[in-house]
């Protein structure tokens, strides 16, 4: 299930290059490594539902910005894009 829902994300993502702003890749590189990171610890952690993996990607992106790894308008589209691929792929 989470493999499935990661790969359904990363399709999202991927599917958007050709037509994205640099803001947008920016944005989508970023999450990738978080998605792919959160997909291993759910797996890992035996969840399998998108509300447990969503909440992964979250505190992933959380301990990120917390190590000063985004700027505030950064953080504004990193989430901005999370939350517009959240409600595809419910």
């Amino acid at each position: 299930m989470i493999a499935e829902l990661e790969n359904r994300i990363l399709a999202l993502i991927d599917s958007n290059v050709e037509h994205a702003s640099d803001d947008e890749l920016f944005a989508g590189g970023y999450l990738r490594g978080h998605i792919t990171l959160a997909a291993a610890l759910a797996e890992e952690q035996g969840l399998s539902s998108l509300n447990d993996y969503s909440q992964l990607i979250e505190q992933s992106l959380d301990k990120a910005i917390k190590a000063g790894e985004l700027s505030p308008p950064d953080q504004v589209l990193v989430f901005n894009l999370w939350k517009s691929l959240q409600q595809k792929v419910q």
